[in-house]
């Protein structure tokens, strides 16, 4: 624990930074520098990486999405993915001309497997065993921020709000913050906002899930995804299908409320398939459309509805197809739509820069829910520490 109180006496740390989404298709890892916390946290990214997973493992993570998984191969993924994790951090460092005994902390979200708020009892699950990154870095980590925010009534997500606010939010100019993953979520900043007071975050529901889906399907497992959107580009979205899938109860759900696979995932779209009589282009330009209109839903009934935002920010995955970047500007407008690049921050490290975030609060004592964003009834200190074996002395 003196290691700890250490780090956190320090004026600033060096934190790397893990991010595995509901795509399932890499790892992405920062290395930032953190000067102070809370409302003072100032950051420096010094190296940013999206480290691949070995094929088999993304196959067994796959598997465990399934509703038939076996806890065998979720109990042996767990301890797999935690090595790739600890893999992904080492070489972020390295990027960064470190050496991990520079590193002061990780800060992992981990894969989840199975996010089940409305459940009886709520829950989540995250694997990635943090033991096994600290035992191969040598670094101190937190990991599973979710259950926490559950444990006080929260849904467990979306947890990325408060850095939003911390990082983004503006004085004089509203601004929504649009992370576009598997699944898309929106944190709402008014001008002058604080990061406890004023803000609205929630899962909007399928980002880029549904396509990705699709295209795994169609090609057989040759692509991933959808290349810049270049396949739905091709097609023709049925607007009879896109109205039937905006009937879904999700949207008409009041925030705070969040989603994942369980919802919108493989067995979403084959159902789709089964039913809809469409070519492979038009099916994708449909879910592509579903996809945007959805966001835009979302954000006209509960996050905006006065239209007072100027400013939209998009991060993650979704912000690399060009063709519902294009959709989001036609939805959105009259508001302004941009890659949060702009801000400072590539698109592909800003959730892995937001846990790093949320470790740096949580190694000072301080909460990183946003009641408004989980809707949780106390404000709670997220994740569990993970410390690195002990070293004998000679």
């Amino acid at each position: 624990m003196k290691r700890l109180i250490d780090i956190a006496s320090s004026p600033s740390r060096r934190i790397v930074g893990l991010m595995t989404g509901t795509s399932a298709d890499g790892i992405d890892a920062v290395l930032a520098e953190i000067d102070g916390y809370g409302e003072m946290t100032e950051f420096t990214i010094l190296s940013q990486i999206t480290h691949k997973l070995p094929e088999k493992l993304q196959a067994d993570l796959f598997m465990l999405f399934q509703p038939d998984a076996l806890v065998e191969d979720l109990c042996q993924a767990n301890f797999a993915l935690g090595a790739v994790l600890a893999d992904a951090a080492l070489q972020v460092i390295e990027a960064g001309n470190a050496v991990p005994e520079e590193v002061d902390l990780i800060g992992s979200h981990g894969q989840t497997v199975r996010h089940l708020p409305q459940g009886n009892p709520p829950s989540t699950l995250q694997i990635g065993e943090a033991a096994v990154i600290a035992r191969h870095t040598g670094i101190p980590v937190i990991s599973d921020f979710r259950p926490a925010d559950l444990a006080v009534g929260g849904e467990g997500a979306p947890l990325v709000p408060l850095v939003d606010v911390l990082l983004f939010g503006h004085a004089d100019v509203g601004r929504l913050l649009l992370n576009i993953g598997g699944i898309a979520n929106v944190t709402a900043i008014p001008a002058g906002a604080s990061a406890h007071h004023g803000v609205l975050a929630f899962d909007l529901g399928p980002g880029n899930a549904l396509v990705d889906a699709a295209v795994q399907h169609l090609t057989g497992g040759v692509a991933r995804y959808d290349e810049d959107g270049r396949r739905a580009a091709g097609g023709t979205a049925n607007e009879e299908w896109v109205d039937r899938l905006m009937k879904h109860d999700f949207f008409r759900r009041p925030p705070p409320k969040s989603t994942g696979r369980e919802e919108f995932g493989t067995y979403y779209v084959a159902e789709l398939m089964q039913q809809a009589d469409l070519a492979p282009a038009d099916l994708l330009a449909t879910l592509t459309m579903f996809t945007a209109r959805s966001i835009a839903a979302g954000i006209d009934r509960f996050a905006d509805s006065a239209a007072e935002m100027e400013e939209v920010f998009v991060g993650g995955g979704g912000v690399h197809n060009s063709h519902l970047m294009a959709l989001l500007e036609e939805v959105l407008a009259p508001r302004r739509v941009r890659p949060i690049d702009d801000l400072g921050v590539s698109a592909d490290a800003k959730e892995a820069l937001a846990f790093a975030v949320l470790a740096n609060e949580t190694l000072m004592g301080r909460s990183g829910n946003v009641r408004g964003a989980t809707g949780a009834k106390m404000d709670a200190v997220l994740g569990k520490i993970s410390l690195p074996p002990l070293v004998e002395q000679e």
